[in-house]
């Protein structure tokens, strides 16, 4: 899939779904299919409309852009989204985005879109357009629930994982590069592969987790993680995403692996010893793997 920020943009004509679709949830799904080109914004516009109040969010631009083309996508558009593209009308983003630059003649849009100046835009104003034809996806619901970014990242704070991953499509993942951190893991007999939370991004609430950790090469590993702070000792540390990979071994220090998040196992606690703590991680561990194998 070919990634193009809006200024680069090669008219021609093209079947768009426009939204932020951060996460790329099953609702964001329903948008893209049938577009051959997807429109998105970075940064997420709440961030530049009103500073502090912006949501963390589920996935980075390059995951996105990931996500996006296994749907088939063959552009990801990219709006630089600042202040002086927030102070943009509506009329103008139809006229100079959809209609000039991008050359839509096919519009894709969730019914609760808005975009221009004070989000004075709608999926009614795009239907009134006759220079392309407006598809208003509804919101999708399961189990009585709307499928949005807002509730995945709930349920993913709350550490409920494996619903998020069902709304998701896909599991819920943190991409990174593996830390240095006390070592205590190797000491442990558990040594782990460790990540620091990037700022302005949603993490597991703090428990053990049964996930596969994608490696450089591709190839996807077993693996308990912990999430938390590792109330069993002193470090002054912060929060760390600490996985076990099960049945490998290797260094990781400096490389960029993704932790994919299944279901959480339990949550973070302190042991009355060192040793009830590696007893339960040993048990952890089987149960990560059964989880990870299934």
């Amino acid at each position: 899939m070919k990634l193009t920020y809006l200024p680069d943009v090669e008219p021609r004509p093209r079947r768009v779904a426009i939204g932020t679709f951060d996460g790329v949830h099953q609702g964001h799904r329903e948008v893209i299919g049938g577009a051959d080109t997807v429109v998105t914004f970075d940064p997420h516009p709440q961030a530049v409309v009103a500073p502090g109040t912006q949501p963390k969010l589920l996935t980075t631009l390059s995951r996105k852009a990931e996500l996006i083309a296994s749907l088939g996508v063959q552009e990801l558009v990219v709006i630089p989204f600042d202040g002086a593209f927030a102070e943009r009308t509506a009329t103008d983003f139809v006229d100079h985005v959809l209609v000039e630059r991008v050359a839509a003649t096919h519009v894709s849009v969730g019914e609760n879109f808005r975009f221009g100046h004070k989000a004075s835009g709608d999926a009614a104003m795009l239907s009134a357009d006759e220079r392309f034809e407006t598809r208003v996806v509804p919101l999708l619901e399961v189990d009585g629930e709307v499928v949005s970014s807002s509730h995945i990242r709930g349920l993913v704070a709350g550490g409920a994982v494996h619903y998020a991953d069902a709304l998701l499509g896909a599991p819920f993942a943190v991409d990174g590069e593996v830390q240095h951190g006390d070592k205590r893991g190797r000491t442990l007999g558990f040594p782990t592969a460790n990540l620091v939370p990037a700022p302005g991004y949603v993490v597991p609430g703090h428990g053990v987790y049964a996930c596969r950790v994608r490696l450089p090469d591709g190839t996807l590993v077993p693996a308990a993680t912990n999430v938390g702070v590792r109330p069993q000792f002193v470090t002054g540390r912060g929060e760390l995403i600490e996985a076990f990979l099960i049945d490998w071994s290797g260094d990781l220090y400096g490389e960029r692996i993704r932790v994919e998040f299944l279901r959480r196992l339990r949550g973070e606690r302190r042991f009355e010893s060192v040793e009830g703590l590696i007893e339960q991680m040993g048990r952890d561990v089987d149960e990560a793997r059964g989880r990870a194998a299934g």
